[in-house]
């Protein structure tokens, strides 16, 4: 495929591929703003989540820890909003193509669910082995 099939392939995907540099970082930030907005706005596990990030976040500042130690536990943390931002992703792509129950939604919104329990799990794990060292 010729370079400009392959570009003209490429915008046709969204108006916004063709971006380069300043202006495709700017929109990009954007985006992540608004998504973020979203899903503070209509995620009650992520309010949630960004409320346990806002107390253990400075906590991991306080306690007496390596830099190390403390690094990974405030990845930890923002392990656990990343994941819980894909599961609400999935959610609403799910929600979005149909509201009708159906064993493969089930399915997809069960994994996102489970891949936020994991982060749980071990944003806990990691936060004990540290502070017990």
């Amino acid at each position: 495929m010729s370079k400009t099939k392959l570009m003209q392939s490429t915008s046709i995907e969204s108006p916004h591929k063709g971006k380069r540099g300043i202006r495709r970082l700017l929109n990009a930030f954007g985006y992540s703003c608004s998504g973020l907005q979203e899903a503070f706005r209509n995620e009650d596990a992520f309010r949630q989540e960004v409320l346990l990030a806002g107390v253990l976040i400075p906590l991991a500042f306080l306690i007496e820890q390596h830099m190390l130690g403390r690094a990974l536990m405030i990845a930890c943390v923002l392990l656990l909003l990343i994941v819980e931002l894909i599961n609400s992703a999935i959610e609403a792509t799910v929600d979005r193509i149909s509201l009708d129950d159906h064993r493969l939604a089930k399915r997809a919104k069960d994994i996102g669910s489970a891949a936020v329990l994991i982060s749980l799990l071990n944003l806990l794990v990691v936060w004990v082995l540290v502070l017990l060292n």
